[in-house]
């Protein structure tokens, strides 16, 4: 199967040092270039923000890292512990805010609107509040200090289009959105990431129990397969990430307007 993804590099063991300070090069480029005071990150304790944050610290770029839970979402879940390990480790500024208040007031509470819905609509309806209320948060954070928001999603990730639109899908920039996971794993290793965080089954965190393999319904080493080869491995892989693919097209194109 054709995949039609341009990747022009691929970060190994062999490289990942010398992609690593370009990358961090980058960062701090784009900082200065913008005339910004920093950067702001949003921090789950994931394998994907823990990079990008010793990315920004290799950068030597002032970072925020700010946890935003819901609830008790992330002690549930270990992610704050991971998230705390990390910034014990590299001694990095952080905030935590709750945004179970305003998630919780931003619901439709038209319970026989909500039951006609199917069961998947409603609860990725729900579940995609956070991380639009998340990015709300990182941006008034932002605007606050002259800062940018900066972006963790990778490559396997924007293949598929495993992200909320107008949610964690929304930054002023990121390092990682031509990085298959394979290579973000690479980059953690180097980086001196907890093992911790490297070894724990990715999650988006949208509910208790919740991964991201699950949810998808494959690997990230089959789309990281997809990405690289043209194919998973798999021919029904193949056919749902081609499906995936079709079917989040419109997060990446432009706001169709009438133009006359």
């Amino acid at each position: 199967m054709e995949n039609n993804i341009n990747k022009a590099f691929f970060i190994h063991d062999g490289n990942v040092e010398q992609y690593a300070h370009q990358m961090a090069s980058w960062i701090a480029e784009q900082v200065t270039s913008a005339h910004r005071k920093g950067l702001v990150l949003g921090m789950s304790g994931g394998i994907d923000c823990s990079v990008v944050a010793c990315l920004c610290r290799l950068a030597q770029v002032d970072v925020q890292l700010v946890l935003l839970p819901y609830g008790s979402d992330m002690s549930t879940s270990k992610s704050h512990q991971h998230a705390m390990e990390l910034i014990h480790k590299f001694d990095f500024p952080y905030h935590v805010f709750d945004i179970q208040p305003a998630v919780d007031a931003l619901m439709i509470n038209d319970e026989d609107f909500v039951a006609a819905a199917n069961p998947a609509n409603r609860a990725l309806s729900q579940a995609n509040i956070r991380p639009r209320v998340r990015m709300t948060y990182l941006y008034q954070f932002a605007q606050l200090s002259s800062r940018f928001v900066i972006g963790t999603g990778n490559m396997a990730e924007a293949t598929v289009g495993y992200f909320t639109k107008w949610g964690d899908g929304a930054y002023d920039l990121n390092p990682l959105a031509r990085v298959t996971k394979q290579e973000v794993y690479t980059l953690a290793k180097y980086l001196g990431v907890p093992e911790s965080i490297q070894y724990k089954r990715p999650s988006a965190g949208l509910w208790e129990g919740q991964t991201d393999e699950d949810e998808l319904g494959m690997s990230y080493a089959q789309i990281d397969g997809f990405i690289l080869t043209g194919t998973s491995g798999n021919a029904d892989v193949d056919e749902r990430i081609g499906k995936r693919i079709q079917q989040s097209a419109h997060k990446f194109a432009a706001i169709p307007i009438f133009k006359g």
